[in-house]
């Protein structure tokens, strides 16, 4: 877990908000009106977002594919508030120009986590409850989703985390963090028709390739808390690819063919900007 600067908009939601300086805990408390200058959001209680809240619950529900509930959290995410959590950094004490000791000075910075994969990772909470219980001591700053996501693109952070450490964890991928800051909406890859396509036609330059189907991999379903399988939400693989080559074929071959395949989509933008993850199987 590291600390960066603050994006300006963050910096400027938190202009003037000093009255934490005694370490006064931000649970329990109501974040309405305008004495709180910490975020514009009236009437906010710091409960999760009723809509966002019930996608995340839909998870747990029976599902045969993941893509649906998995595009329910992020069509809820496009309208949500959420809160960033940032941490205050001591820095170096020093001489001052009086020639005096200059106390250490507090500087407020955003909170970045590292994937497993070594990517880094911006944490998103859908409630003040959820942000104490995983680090009490962060102070919340309230944004809508889509301003979150660009924040993370100022972090060059390409993974939303929402909620770590809660009953239900649920990791946005870059496609769809990329989406969240449009305020587009997002298809998962696995049931992207248009990639489909793209695919099809990779695979058609390769004569050693009969077919190729897409599925969701196994890194789309992860658990929760008490160990129930989650339809949607896990850190990757994203998308697996089922290639089935002719028959025949060597070793060697087999490895030229798919290496071949591999670099042919990794040559499409829109394939490399749709996809978080591949998966290559191969079948009979």
């Amino acid at each position: 877990m590291t600390g960066r600067q603050l994006p300006a908009h963050i910096a400027a939601a938190l202009a003037g908000n000093t009255a934490d300086s005694a370490g006064r805990p931000w649970a329990g408390r109501d974040l309405s009106g305008p004495e709180n200058p910490l975020h514009s959001f009236d009437d906010d209680d710091g409960a999760a977002d009723p809509r966002l809240a019930e996608a995340v619950a839909g998870l747990l529900g029976p599902a045969d594919q993941p893509g649906p509930h998995e595009r329910a959290v992020l069509t809820a995410l496009r309208t949500a508030r959420v809160f960033i959590p940032i941490v205050a950094q001591l820095g170096e004490g020093g001489d001052a120009a009086s020639g005096l000791q200059a106390d250490k000075e507090a500087d407020m910075a955003l909170v970045t986590l590292t994937a497993p994969d070594g990517r880094k990772a911006l944490p998103v909470f859908s409630s003040t409850q959820a942000l104490g219980r995983w680090h009490p001591e962060a102070r919340p700053v309230a944004a809508y989703a889509p301003r979150a996501a660009l924040a993370a693109a100022a972090e060059q952070a390409e993974l939303l985390v929402l909620d770590p450490g809660a009953d239900v964890t649920f990791v946005v991928r870059r496609p769809a963090v990329w989406a969240l800051a449009q305020q587009a909406e997002w298809t998962p890859s696995y049931e992207d028709p248009a990639l489909a396509s793209l695919v099809e036609v990779a695979a058609g330059k390769g004569e050693d390739i009969l077919s190729v189907a897409l599925r969701p991999g196994a890194g789309v379903l992860t658990r929760s808390a008490d160990g129930s399988i989650a339809s949607g939400g896990g850190p990757g693989p994203e998308l697996r690819m089922d290639l089935q080559l002719r028959a025949g074929l060597s070793p060697q071959e087999v490895r030229d063919a798919v290496s071949a395949f591999r670099a042919r989509l990794l040559g499409l933008t829109e394939f490399v900007e749709r996809v978080d993850s591949l998966d290559i199987k191969l079948t009979r």
